[in-house]
């Protein structure tokens, strides 16, 4: 008895020691400055690129990036609670499903290379099921592609829509800088080591700021140090994130009827909770 028990813990041992904490790294909006985007795609390791769509840098980054083996994204901008601006591309919750449509269609093909999508900002649309109803199922018709819900706001249905939609789907665990601070970047960067360490696998999204780029570049080393792997997001694709149970606030929104092609997502109240983020 004491033998098979023995080869099974020997077993587990070695599949867990085959098998480290996974990390990836998605930094988004690449296009806007040249220089940034060089300093960006200069980092080691598989790091992810979220391209916006139309902007003065866009095509070189997601060129770029590719030839480098680099995963690429399209980096969506979404309408926000707050009246941010959107810059070009943009899809917003008062555009008919033929506008929407358009738009989305038009960005992919401004950045051909990407095989996922995520959103920039968003906290309003992302919210609204009947806007990601109709994201996800263009999405999942383009085929090849996945999402990755940056969660601008606690209350989005993005991951929820792209699952029924049968997307490939993460969500993101870690925003590296939320204010402009190296320090702050630095311990948002020891959370997604501690989570990765406790779950398994982290996705984190940051900025090509140049506080984030100088914490990045000091210390992704880290990374493979600790024992765990810097991974493109496609590589967690097959567990975690998107196997996760739906939270209670995302299964209690109920979907929107079904918009005719003309028709507009019908507006519904969000005032009833503040959002985490206003972008």
């Amino acid at each position: 008895m004491r033998g098979p028990l023995l080869a099974l813990l020997l077993g587990l041992a070695g599949a867990v020691a085959a098998d480290p904490p996974r990390i990836a790294v998605v930094l988004d909006d690449i296009g806007n400055e040249l220089a940034a985007a060089r300093r960006a795609l200069a980092l080691p390791g598989p790091i992810a690129y979220a391209v916006l769509p139309a902007t003065p840098a866009a095509r070189w980054a997601a060129r770029e990036a590719a030839r480098r083996g680099r995963e690429v994204l399209l980096h969506l901008p979404m309408q926000a609670v707050e009246p941010l601006p959107l810059g070009p591309g943009g899809v917003t919750l008062d555009m008919t499903e033929g506008e929407f449509r358009r738009t989305v269609l038009a960005d992919l093909d401004l950045v051909p290379e990407a095989v996922g999508v995520n959103n920039h900002m968003g906290s309003l649309l992302t919210r609204h099921p009947g806007a990601m109803q109709w994201l996800m199922g263009l999405l999942a018709r383009r085929g090849g592609l996945y999402f990755l819900d940056s969660r601008t706001s606690e209350r989005s249905v993005a991951a929820r829509l792209a699952r029924e939609n049968g997307l490939a789907v993460l969500e993101r665990d870690v925003f590296l800088d939320p204010e402009p601070s190296r320090a702050v970047v630095s311990a948002q960067f020891d959370r997604l080591l501690e989570l990765a360490r406790r779950r398994g696998q982290a996705v984190a999204i940051g900025h090509p700021h140049p506080w984030t780029l100088d914490v990045l570049e000091r210390r992704l080393g880290e990374i493979e140090a600790a024992g765990m792997r810097l991974v493109p997001p496609s590589a967690l694709l097959a567990r975690g994130p998107q196997q996760r149970r739906i939270p209670t606030w995302h299964a209690s929104l109920s979907p929107s009827p079904p918009a005719s092609r003309r028709s507009r997502p019908s507006p519904w109240s969000t005032s009833s909770a503040a959002p985490a983020w206003r972008w």
